[in-house]
């Protein structure tokens, strides 16, 4: 094997997977951008989850939020329904795994929230029944998905907005997440702050 091409090979797939991303996403992710200004300009909060990568893309997206992207501003109102420990482990023991953050979003959100539901396959049973939950308590969803959006991609309603990055393999998919959620913090920002390009 030749390890050096072998590797190459991952850039040419990122690049390929990032161009059909942005003719794709591009749109879907501008209209994200308005729902998630006009949420916080009303006072309203992001909840975002998912499992493994996808936690640490939500962990990530919500620090940005709270904290600063780019530029200095306010705080941005954020939670990562995947961090508390405690509740996750309180709440797996006594409902189950799939019931993880539902109860969160049952506990947390309100009507003008908005859940960001990351998943890369677009199955992850608790992701899924977040949603549901979601879609019960009057929330918008802005749901991460790929390999064709799974089961994510048939529940989502016509107020929701689904990114669904073109590709079958994980890696690439958790490359595009990343790209998409960076995109989704400048663009607030730039609503906030104006746009600086």
């Amino acid at each position: 094997m030749d390890m050096t091409a072998h590797l190459a090979s991952h850039f040419d797939d990122a690049i390929d997977t990032f161009k059909a991303s942005a003719r794709e996403l591009a749109e879907p992710l501008a209209v994200a951008v308005e729902l998630m200004f006009a949420a916080l300009a009303n006072n309203n909060k992001i909840l975002a989850c998912g499992n493994g990568g996808s936690a640490a893309d939500a962990q990530h997206f919500i620090a940005e939020l709270v904290g600063r992207f780019e530029r200095d501003r306010l705080p941005l109102a954020g939670i990562a329904l995947n961090t508390d420990t405690s509740i996750l482990t309180a709440v797996g023991n006594d409902y189950g795994f799939n019931a993880i953050f539902e109860r969160q979003v049952n506990a947390l959100g309100q009507p003008g929230d908005i859940l960001v539901a990351i998943s890369t396959s677009g199955n992850s049973g608790n992701v899924i029944k977040a949603i549901e939950a979601a879609h019960d308590r009057e929330m918008t969803v802005i749901a991460l998905t790929g390999k064709g959006g799974g089961e994510i991609g048939a529940m989502l309603t016509s107020h929701d907005i689904h990114l669904c990055v073109p590709h079958d393999r994980t890696m690439r998919i958790q490359e595009v997440h990343i790209l998409l959620l960076h995109a989704l913090c400048d663009g607030i920002d730039a609503l906030l702050l104006g746009d600086t390009l």
